[in-house]
């Protein structure tokens, strides 16, 4: 095929010998954008290319987060520069089962939004498995599936993305090649990973139609693309480790024509860039060099002045060991620059040397500007810190980016307004547009589909609800009114768990409360497990303000600080200032978190972790103390890990 290698030429470098781990061709992108953009392109020359031959192209499909932006890039190619899909011809490979087309999560639905309403493509051109169909007919109609594709000449092209278990399509752990396409149960894992767009487990389907592996492996070409750390574990077992069913991703390993399109958060666990010195021959600069060394000590379980020369060459950094050896000499400055990390004044020490701690001494009293992406995120991640700038003097603000008012039961909704009604009552207060709005809520939510998005009037209860649980948790640790703003960025007030994309809007919005406090610190959530979510978006608008207020003469001292929420943390290489607590600190960060109530006892996004977040902030980090002690630091009961962004 002409366009076999086109995206290798485009962006990857590697040479075969530094990809020797690998078992399947892997192309590193900056970022899902350019990624995307690139998938496109190649979609779009075979498109032109079959029209040169009056042959139709015919395309597997996938929907999920994955492909947004590569659909989003074929409308614009379609809309501006007239890439025609009038000779395109598409199968998609699964949808929930039962599920009804209209649904808000029907991949019907997805996929007339995204992309079949906004092309000219034939409406009989495009197929996605039926939902709603009874469960007798399924299995004629997969075979009928199947035989539609062999009639429109097998799949030049199959995109996929990848589950957290290495599922393709929702061909599940324990798939077998030959499977064909049927209907299958889903696992947990999926369920879990799916349950944010349901609105908990329980809404969430247990069952599904998909395209059998056997077809996948039949396409012509097959293009799999991951965004995201969260999806780096699984993508290395999927390329560097053995064909199993048990990473039904593994397969493709022995498909002559398939490629593995990455961003580098989802590329990070590929050994030729996690451990490139055990792949090649590389320039130890002092980030790798505390990256290798690091990773060894906890590896063997040894703090970092014990490690010794044999150990080094044993592990293959004997390169490493020639160049700034012996072994001591790496140790002592690693150590050094480990220890550097802690501090236990975030906001500097005045009249103190600043040249070997993570932050600067001057001014004494700095203004500190933290972003909260959800209400609670803020104590959640760096409760213990943002207390401790407040105790030591600094002018401390707070940013809640938005509303969080998805993440607040129908029940508690009703409460709260049945609140207001008793309020009102109780104290003489004759208010019936009160009690109409609660009557109207009260009649939503008792006739609410799973699939429904919540009426105005809910989500503004939710929504308050949410604003007077932060209000309460920065009173808490000593903020007054005037330090508290609630942002509510409008990407995120949908109503659906589906968001926009970051706007013009939310940037101006972040801009201007930048340029009113002239902060010497920001704080800003530095998650990127998933691109697309909440609060990659925040961060995303908070990184464009600050490039554009660069120039302020402002900005010249203001340091950007990221952290990470309740689902990971920094690694140990990359924290550069670390803020210890003591086991009343941390108990005190425990109830400012008890102060967002409607996010204790059964969240509505639980995640896979059924640990609450509490539970989660106080394990993450006693997690990072541990590994602190561990290398040989100073013992602390937890810690709170920061990544300076240099803009």
């Amino acid at each position: 095929m002409k366009n076999k290698n086109m995206l290798k030429s485009k962006i990857d470098k590697a040479t075969g010998f530094e990809k020797r781990f690998e078992n399947i061709n892997t192309v590193v992108f900056k970022n899902s954008t350019t990624a995307s953009k690139a998938v496109a392109q190649e979609i779009a020359q075979l498109i032109k290319e079959k029209q040169k031959d009056n042959k139709p192209c015919v395309l597997g499909l996938a929907t999920g987060s994955t492909p947004k932006g590569l659909y989003a890039e074929l409308v614009r190619l379609h809309k501006e520069e007239g890439l025609s899909f009038k000779n395109v011809v598409t199968f998609n490979l699964d949808e929930y089962y039962p599920m009804e087309p209209d649904s808000i999560h029907s991949y019907v639905r997805f996929m007339k939004e995204l992309l079949l309403d906004q092309v000219d493509i034939l409406p009989e051109n495009y197929h996605i498995p039926d939902g709603t169909l009874a469960k007798a007919n399924i299995s004629k109609y997969c075979n009928d599936y199947e035989a539609k594709i062999e009639a429109a000449g097998g799949l030049d092209l199959q995109i996929l993305g990848i589950g957290g278990n290495g599922h393709i399509g929702f061909n599940e752990s324990g798939s077998l090649q030959n499977s064909k396409t049927r209907l299958v149960a889903l696992d947990h894992i999926t369920r879990v990973a799916a349950s944010k767009d349901f609105g908990g487990l329980s809404n969430t389907p247990r069952t599904a139609i998909t395209l059998g592996v056997k077809k996948i492996m039949e396409a012509k070409r097959v293009i799999l693309m991951a965004w995201g750390e969260g999806k780096s574990n699984i993508i290395a077992q999927s390329v560097e480790g053995e064909v199993t069913n048990k990473v039904p991703a593994s397969f493709l390993q022995e498909h002559n024509n398939a490629v593995f399109v990455l961003d580098k958060e989802s590329a990070s666990k590929l050994k030729r860039i996690n451990t490139p010195w055990l792949v090649e021959k590389v320039a130890w600069t002092d980030k790798l060099i505390r990256k290798a060394v690091l990773g060894l000590a906890l590896r063997l379980n040894k703090p970092v002045l014990m490690l010794t020369d044999a150990d080094y060459i044993e592990n293959g950094m004997s390169d490493l060991l020639a160049d700034s050896g012996p072994a001591y000499d790496i140790n002592i400055k690693i150590f050094n620059k480990l220890q550097s990390t802690i501090t236990g004044w975030p906001g500097g020490k005045p009249n103190a040397d600043d040249s070997n701690r993570p932050e600067r001494a001057t001014p004494e009293k700095k203004r500190v500007l933290i972003f909260s992406p959800h209400p609670d995120d803020d104590i959640i991640s760096m409760g213990g810190t943002f207390k401790r700038l407040v105790e030591q003097g600094h002018d401390v603000h707070v940013a809640y980016q938005t509303s969080g008012n998805i993440a607040v039961a129908d029940d508690e909704a009703l409460r709260f307004a049945s609140f207001v009604c008793d309020y009102n009552e109780k104290f003489g207060i004759d208010d019936d547009t009160a009690k109409s709005i609660f009557a109207k809520a009260a009649k939503f939510l008792a006739n609410k589909k799973a699939s429904e998005v919540d009426i105005e009037e809910v989500r503004y209860i939710k929504g308050l609800i949410r604003k007077g649980e932060a209000r309460s948790t920065s009173h808490f640790v000593g903020l007054n009114d005037d330090q508290i703003h609630f942002m509510n960025l409008p990407f995120y007030e949908t109503g659906a768990i589906e968001k926009n994309p970051v706007g013009e809007e939310d940037i101006e919005l972040t801009v201007d409360l930048i340029a009113q406090i002239k902060p010497h610190q920001i704080y800003a959530a530095g998650d990127l497990a998933d691109p697309h979510g909440t609060h990659k978006v925040c961060l995303d608008a908070i990184f464009e303000a600050v490039k554009r207020l660069k120039a302020e003469p402002f900005m010249s001292t203001c340091w950007v600080w990221l952290y990470r929420g309740a689902w990971q943390e920094w690694g140990i290489d990359e924290i550069e200032m670390a803020v210890p607590m003591g086991p009343d600190q941390v108990l005190e960060k425990r109830r400012g978190i008890f102060k967002h109530q409607s996010q204790k006892d059964g969240v509505v996004f639980q995640g896979s972790d059924s640990r609450e977040f509490w539970q989660r902030a106080e394990d993450r980090n006693k997690e990072t103390a541990d590994i602190y002690d561990q290398l040989g630091m100073a013992r602390y009961a937890a810690m709170e890990a920061f990544v300076r962004w240099h803009f």
